[in-house]
């Protein structure tokens, strides 16, 4: 079923806040507080509501903003500020009002919706959001009518009913069917008549209430499709001039990073490295003159439906009714005078709290939230984030501060972003030092731009944040993950600024080279982009080689652990088909577990899993590398859970000579075991034998029951019956021997302990 989004149906209640009284506030007579707000009553009543615009926009990778409202009131005052609706639950779950020359707030008010669900609920049609046309007609039910069209003329009558038939639309085949619906209309002659309701039939209530009700019915549906803006106004109360700051939070769509990497025409091993903000504005106000802040980090944040109003289930208790009285039993009471607790029903209060309460561990959104703080009485403001940066240009984080040159808006920052151009060749002159401030707090970093933006409503701008000249180098990046060789950019970061993520291009010799995606950069990191295919290089592995040697043995209560030194190496060749020197950068995976880099080889760079080695190539020429790596292996056996292990053991002795002497015992017993085993085994083949003859035996015996012939197979299975016990009783012998066989090896196993380093022996 469609969904209808509920309309909004005008009905303004009250938000009480917290006010911020004055400190010296005159004693006044037990009269004077009604004068007073009949007083102020009276003045906002015929006060000119004056908008509250925008001063601070704080725009987050999470899509939530942080804004501030800020404007002068004047006595008695009323200010308006608009939202959208989606806006409106994070704003009634973060909005912060203060009134800074000693006014107070008398309340918050906005324009409510109620659900399209309880709306219709006072209407009598009894219809949903989704009606079908059966279910308008049976709304319509009883009622008097006008039916136009049908055969025979216009009928006056009441609806009795509306009914559907399934009919066959081929005579032929009965799978060929179509529902068709039927009126059924009493006429004011007392006459039925069954009407089919077709296209050309038109019926029309002759109730005139009936027909308001329709109409209303129809006006909720529409204005489910109108959100419109909310309107919320706060009654400010105080004497003269004073400062009102609104704060609050509110859901935005996600600013988003793109860079340039600019290479001048002659290479001096840098690069200028341009970032730009695509900022959207698309909430119910004007962003004129803003002090915009952008936050490379994500706050937590969530969505309470709290503009909505909530309807809960009440329990629905049956009206009683007298019954006559019948026989019944009742139970005794408690003897010794025992008290019997009467049976009570108790009501859970569906109250999730008190409305117009004191507002506790409010969390205040936003770089101005310290100021805030500061300016609420009996709140102790601790400035755990850092410095606040409304404006300047520093970076501060690590207890100093550092001038940064970052970026500003170009002429005004409108919305069509004039002045802000794409594929540049030389680094803009719209930034200079002091534009940007920067700011990391928390697990944040922000860029805050020094000079107000203006982004109308319903408008996007894009905004430069930063430009530094860092150190930059070109080289053909290759991984046998890979297919193709890269062309990239080393890119170090050497300013003292985080580079959120994003989209970047490369514009060399004054011409578009490339483009692709960068990861957050710290500063001091150093970072590969890739952009582009190097058609020009050829990779390829051309030997690889892997040798194993012993190198440890320990023997352990039972635990023998090998450790053996292996050697590996893979020769590399890369070959440069360019009319250019090429610096390709190999990408050579990287082992752990106390694997190193063999033969005084050294990588460029590495990472967890990664070693970089660069290799230059000269034009039309090929170069080779080889890398060697050592590590140790591994090879752990246990003989206390298999102490049967002698092929393993004589290998070991092979290896390790030395180990001879305390292991050749335990080889011995270990054959001693194997020995039984292999006895026991021939022993219940016997056994099994012995048992096949006897049962054939007494088979037999049972066939010749009473004839002389049975004689001799009585002689025959008296003798099988006696090997089998004799079997018996050497394998039960034999499992004897295993048993104390068996406790002699695992003590000569638990008994052995040595460590040998086979490379000095």
């Amino acid at each position: 079923m469609r969904k209808i989004v509920f309309s909004a149906c005008l009905v303004s209640f009250i938000l009480p806040l917290t006010a911020q009284t004055a400190a010296t506030a005159p004693a006044k007579s037990a009269a004077a507080p009604t004068a007073s707000k009949a007083a102020a009553a009276a003045s906002l009543a015929t006060a000119v509501i004056k908008d509250l615009p925008v001063r601070k926009v704080v725009l987050y990778k999470n899509g939530v903003g942080y804004f501030e409202h800020a404007g002068q009131v004047n006595g008695n005052q009323r200010v308006a500020i608009d939202f959208t609706s989606p806006q409106l639950n994070d704003v009634l779950q973060s909005l912060t009002v203060l009134d800074e020359g000693g006014g107070r707030i008398a309340g918050v008010n906005y324009n409510s919706t109620t659900p399209l669900a309880e709306q219709l609920k006072t209407l009598s049609l009894g219809m949903t959001e989704d009606p079908t046309s059966t279910e308008l007609f049976g709304a319509l039910r009883g009622q008097r009518v006008e039916v136009t069209g049908a055969p025979g003329g216009t009928i006056t009558g009441r609806l009795m009913s509306i009914e559907s038939r399934t009919e066959n639309t081929d005579s032929t085949d009965s799978t060929k069917t179509i529902d068709k619906f039927y009126l059924t209309i009493v006429a004011t002659t007392g006459a039925v008549r069954v009407i089919e309701l077709t296209p050309t039939l038109s019926v029309r209530p002759l109730d005139a209430a009936l027909q308001g009700q329709l109409d209303r019915y129809l006006e909720l549906l529409a204005s489910t499709h109108s959100t419109g803006l909310r309107h919320l106004t706060l009654d400010a109360i105080g004497q003269g001039q004073r400062q009102l700051r609104v704060s609050y939070i509110s859901e935005v769509p996600v600013w988003k990073s793109t860079y340039r990497i600019v290479f001048p025409r002659e290479a001096n091993g840098k690069a200028t490295l341009q970032g730009w903000a695509v900022v959207d504005n698309t909430v119910g106000a004007d962003w004129d003159n803003v002090q915009l802040s952008l936050v490379a980090g994500a706050p937590q944040s969530f969505i309470q439906p709290l503009s909505q109003p909530l309807y809960t289930r009440r329990a629905e208790v049956p009206i009683a009714t007298e019954l006559e009285t019948t026989p019944q039993t009742h139970e005794a009471a408690e003897a010794n005078g025992q008290q019997q607790v009467p049976f009570s029903a108790s009501v859970m209060s569906n109250n999730g709290g008190t409305i117009g309460g004191p507002l506790q561990n409010n969390a205040l959104h936003g770089r101005n939230a310290a100021e805030l703080i500061k300016q609420m009485p009996g709140i102790t403001y601790n400035n755990s984030m850092g410095r606040n940066t409304h404006s300047g240009t520093v970076i501060t984080g690590a207890d100093a501060e550092v001038p940064v040159d970052t970026a500003a808006v170009a002429g005004e920052g409108r919305g069509n972003g004039y002045g802000v151009g794409g594929g540049v060749y030389r680094p803009s002159d719209a930034i200079s030092e002091g534009d940007v401030s920067t700011n990391a707090f928390d697990d944040f970093f922000e860029y805050s731009l020094a000079q107000p933006v203006t982004i109308h409503k319903n408008e996007s701008a894009m905004v430069p944040i930063l430009q530094q000249e860092l150190p930059a180098e070109h080289v053909t990046l290759w991984s046998e993950r890979e297919a193709s060789p890269l062309r990239a950019v080393w890119l170090e970061n050497k300013s003292s600024l985080t580079f959120d993520s994003g989209s970047f291009s490369i514009f060399e010799a004054g011409e578009f080279a490339g483009e692709g995606l960068l990861d957050p950069i710290h500063p001091g990191e150093k970072r590969l982009l890739s952009y582009a295919a190097d058609q020009a290089v050829r990779v390829k592995v051309t030997a690889r080689d892997a040798k194993r040697k012993l190198h440890h043995v320990s023997f352990q209560k039972g635990v023998i652990v090998e450790t053996y030194m292996d050697t590996a190496s893979v020769t590399y060749s890369a070959t440069n088909s360019a009319d250019v020197d090429r610096v390709v950068l190999l990408e050579h995976p990287r082992r752990n577990n106390g694997w190193t880099l063999d033969g005084g080889l050294k990588a460029d760079e590495s990472s967890t899993n990664l070693y970089r080695f660069k290799l230059p190539v000269p034009q039309h020429s090929t170069q080779k590398l080889e890398v060697k790596e050592r590590g140790p292996q591994y090879t752990t056996v246990d003989l206390r859970s298999n102490p049967r292990q002698d092929e393993f053991l004589v290998r070991l002795v092979k290896d390790v000579p030395d180990a001879q002497a305390q292991i050749q015992p335990v080889i011995d017993a270990g054959t001693a075991v194997g020995l039984l085993d292999f006895k026991i085994a021939e022993a219940e083949k016997t056994a099994e034998t012995a048992t096949v003859d006897e049962s054939r035996d007494r088979e037999n015996l049972t066939a010749l029951k009473g004839n002389d012939a049975a004689k001799r197979f009585v002689d025959e299975l008296n003798h099988a019956e006696d090997q089998l016990q004799a079997t018996r009783e050497q394998i039960a012998d034999l499992e004897q021997q295993k048993q104390a066989a068996l406790a002699k090896l695992n003590a000569l196993i638990a008994s052995i302990s040595f460590n040998w380093d086979v490379e000095t022996k």
